[in-house]
Order: structure tokens, then C-alpha cells, then sequence
């Protein structure tokens, strides 16, 4: 009599394979959920971007500006002095993480749509506050690997007028734009040790650097240079 043999073959493979599609599928239904769908969307344009200078297509050098309408905008939210690239792609890489995470946790708890779409927004809000929050605490370490002047050339501001593009200035904060003698303008730091006020769009007389702050020290440019704000007051 032949002795009966029987063959097992192990199907753990399959299963283990199966386990992984669904978390890719998982991870594409959060990604491509409201709100991080938005961000996604601007995560892909951002990595593009960083690829085609990786590959030489764009001209990284020719992005590196930290002045501008840009540059400007920025700075009025407290995030100057970094290239505006740098700037957006924290941004939109901090605000789709934290909506990822969200967004994640909203699927866990598995509440009803109507209440999901009111805490979605709230996701969406949360996600660009901390966005801002991260970006700006980078931007202090960040701004000084790409200096914009030298020393010497920082220098040569003093003396001249100077546009505030802040809604206040104080001992503490302040940024203006001024415009060098070749005709090209910077976005700069700039502080007064007063309490007057200086709006944003009045002008500011820069009489002296401060160094090792890298901030300039500002007074009111007065009526003489600044009728506008005569008028107003």
C-alpha cells in the first residue's frame, strides 16, 4: 500500500499583502477627505517644484528673493526675511500633516456627517494657525542662512527714509521697506524705542543698525517728510 502524502502550502503571504493595500487605501481616503484635500493638492505642486530644481529645470537662485509683493505680504505676517519658496512650502507641509492627523482622528471617532463638516472646518482653521505658528518659529534659524545685505551695506540705509509695512512698530517688532541708492528696495527690520504711533504706509527715518539684533532703529520721519500722516492727524 502507498502511503498517503499531503502537501500544505502557507497562504500568509496574501494576507499580509492584503493588510498593506488597505492601509495605503486608508491613507489616500484620509488624504483626498475635506479638509485635507486642500492641502494635498498644494503638497503635490510644492514637491514638483522642489523636484524640478533638484533636477536642474528651475533655477532655485532666481527664487530666492525675500523682497517683492511677496516678500512684503509675508513679512506683514511675521514671516520676512525667508524666501517666499521656503515660506509656502512649510507652510502647506505643517498645515497638511496636522490636517492629515485631524482628519485621521475624525475617521476614529465616526461621528455624523452634519457634525463632521462643522468640525472639519475647525480641522481646516486649526491645521493653518498651527501652519503659521511652526513657519514663524522657523523663520528666525532659517533667515540667517540667506542674508540679504551685508553689514556694510545694511550701513549704508542709515540716514534714509524707510516705508513701515507693519500695522504698528514697537521696541520689539516692526518691519519696513527702503529703498537703496541703485534703485532697489528691502524688506528690513526695524524697531523705535517710543511709544508713537507709525501705521503701516507711513514713512520712518533710519538713524542707526543695530548688529547683533540685525534690526534698524526708527523715529517718525515727521510732516516734513510724510504729509499724508500730517493730514491725518
Amino acid at each position: 500500500m502507498t502511503p498517503h502524502v499531503t502537501i500544505i502550502v502557507p497562504v500568509g503571504g496574501s494576507g499580509h499583502r492584503d493588510g498593506e493595500e488597505d492601509a495605503v487605501t486608508g491613507f489616500l481616503g484620509v488624504a483626498l477627505s475635506f479638509p485635507t484635500v486642500l492641502f494635498s493638492f498644494l503638497l503635490v505642486v510644492v514637491v514638483g517644484y522642489w523636484l524640478l530644481v533638484l533636477t536642474g529645470v528651475l533655477d532655485l537662485g532666481d527664487d530666492l528673493d525675500v523682497d517683492g509683493a511677496p516678500g512684503t505680504f509675508l513679512a506683514g505676517l511675521g514671516l520676512g526675511g525667508v524666501p517666499s519658496a521656503v515660506i509656502f512650502s512649510l507652510l502647506v507641509a505643517v498645515a497638511w500633516f496636522v490636517s492629515l492627523a485631524g482628519t485621521a482622528l475624525l475617521d476614529d471617532l465616526g461621528i455624523g456627517s452634519g457634525i463632521r463638516i462643522v468640525v472639519s472646518v475647525g480641522v481646516l482653521l486649526a491645521a493653518t494657525a498651527c501652519a503659521w505658528v511652526v513657519t514663524r518659529l522657523l523663520v528666525a534659524p532659517l533667515s540667517r542662512l540667506f542674508p540679504t545685505e551685508s553689514d556694510a551695506s545694511r550701513h549704508a540705509f542709515v540716514g534714509r527714509l524707510c516705508v513701515v509695512r507693519t500695522g504698528t512698530v514697537t521696541a520689539d517688532f516692526g518691519q519696513a521697506e527702503v529703498t537703496a541708492a541703485d534703485g532697489s528696495s528691502a524688506v528690513v527690520q526695524i524697531r523705535q524705542p517710543g511709544d508713537e504711533r507709525m501705521p503701516a504706509g507711513s514713512s520712518a527715518l533710519i538713524y542707526d543698525y543695530d548688529t547683533e539684533g540685525e534690526f534698524f532703529w526708527v523715529m517718525p520721519a515727521g510732516p516734513a517728510f510724510d504729509p499724508m500722516r500730517h493730514i491725518a492727524t
